[in-house]
């Protein structure tokens, strides 16, 4: 059988050079026009294929999926059937879209039911999103912020380098991309003062990062290994965690973000499955001293997808600020889920879990203005349109990102947002 990645497939569908979506991507979302109500679609080139259409039209024969798995506004009914049901799924869409074949092609009156102009579509956030955990998993941004705020000798804390350090965020208050956010209000604590005042932050940030979805756990109690944890992981969106540096640093002593981090997050509608990644797998950064039996794993398990991020002022042009790399993480996606789950923590279908901040080894790939403008101590320069040390009010930050490989471009379209002023 074909496989779905190979990098010589291509598709009766046009897909103009340098799409995110060519098909061996096949990423999946939720979309909606004016004549169509909500639905699961899947992304080729410059249009959608609608996945509810192709059920109706008899193409999913011998896939467990009923017509109101597609007929909805996230993908986590399709994701309740696990990994083999979402890869057959892949595998039969990828089949009827190869030039050659001609089952969907052929016929013309089924074509124009099941192909959507992207261009015509709105797109919704994915999943429903249950639970949301955010890991701190670049040991360069983690180093830079152990610089910035503790002592530069020690800047990471001792346990960095045992556990894929995260916390519990706010699920409700994760948008899709193209949403516009408030600038936060809240409690900050001014330079040399001793008691807090309250106002909006002065002080928001993007953070660049990104993260996974995943299917139904084990039952609570039981753990999810290294080995395993694939199994578990639908796939990836890119993902902005905006942060309120000023309100953050007042309150995250002792139990960390709360208010400097809960007020929004933002992600790409575009689900980009492991297995449409999988051709990109690289090696992880050397891990010492060696980590507990639990923590580790063989074979590849970083991912080369790099990563820009851009802002945009108020009727003005894209400007890039940031050029990293997910390859850079120290703790990998099989270590973050084995070390969540071994407590026994359960994990759920829509379960999102994001990265924490990518950053580099050079300053140009930091993943967050925090770094870029070292604590407010530099400027980031904007063209001819200004200069940055902070996101201001009219700001539209805009990331992307893609992976390529013999010939072959694996994107994520982007996740934008503009920050809007606080009420």
């Amino acid at each position: 059988m074909i496989s779905a990645n190979d990098p010589s497939l291509t598709s009766w569908v046009n897909v103009p050079s340098n799409s995110d979506f060519p098909i061996q991507n096949l990423p999946f979302g939720v979309f909606k026009t004016a004549q169509l109500s909500a639905r699961v679609g899947v992304a080729i080139g410059e249009h959608i294929v609608d996945l509810k259409s192709l059920h109706v039209l008899g193409y999913f024969e011998n896939l467990p999926f009923r017509i109101e798995d597609f007929d909805t506004d996230t993908l986590n009914p399709i994701m309740k059937y696990g990994k083999k049901a979402t890869r057959d799924l892949r595998n039969r869409i990828s089949k009827l879209l190869r030039s050659g074949v001609t089952d969907l092609q052929g016929k013309e009156h089924h074509v124009s039911q099941v192909l959507a102009a992207m261009a015509d579509a709105e797109m919704l956030l994915p999943v429903h999103v249950g639970d949301y955990t955010d890991f701190y998993s670049s040991i360069e941004h983690a180093t830079n912020v152990g610089i910035m705020f503790r002592d530069p000798a020690n800047a990471l804390l001792p346990n960095w380098k045992h556990i894929p350090v995260g916390y519990h965020g706010r699920a409700s208050s994760i948008v899709v991309s193209g949403t516009p956010l408030r600038r936060p209000k809240g409690q900050q604590i001014p330079n040399d003062a001793t008691q807090p005042v309250y106002g909006a932050s002065k002080l928001l940030d993007f953070e660049l990062e990104m993260a996974f979805i995943t299917y139904d756990g084990k039952a609570l109690g039981e753990s999810i290994s290294t080995a395993e944890a694939e199994d578990f992981i639908f796939g990836m969106v890119l993902f902005n965690d905006w942060s309120a540096r000023d309100i953050q640093k007042w309150e995250y002593v002792p139990l960390g973000p709360f208010l400097g981090k809960n007020f929004g997050s933002s992600a790409s509608p575009w689900i980009v499955t492991l297995d449409a990644l999988e051709p990109f797998k690289v090696a992880g950064p050397e891990q010492e001293p060696k980590v507990l039996d639990y923590l580790t794993y063989e074979g590849d398990k970083n991912y080369d997808i790099d990563l820009t991020v851009y802002i945009q002022p108020e009727g003005g042009s894209e400007h890039v600020v940031s050029e990293s790399n997910f390859k850079y993480m120290y703790w990998n996606l099989c270590q973050q889920l084995a070390h969540h789950t071994v407590n026994g923590c359960n994990m759920r279908n829509g379960d999102m879990l994001a990265s924490g901040t990518i950053s580099g080894p050079v300053e140009s790939s930091y993943g967050s203005m925090l770094e870029l403008s070292w604590k407010g101590s530099k400027t980031v320069k904007l063209g001819d349109e200004g200069e940055r040390k902070f996101i201001a009010d009219g700001d539209t930050v805009i990331m992307r990102g893609h992976a390529t490989k013999d010939g072959v471009r694996i994107g994520f379209g982007e996740v934008s947002g503009k920050i809007l002023p606080a009420n």
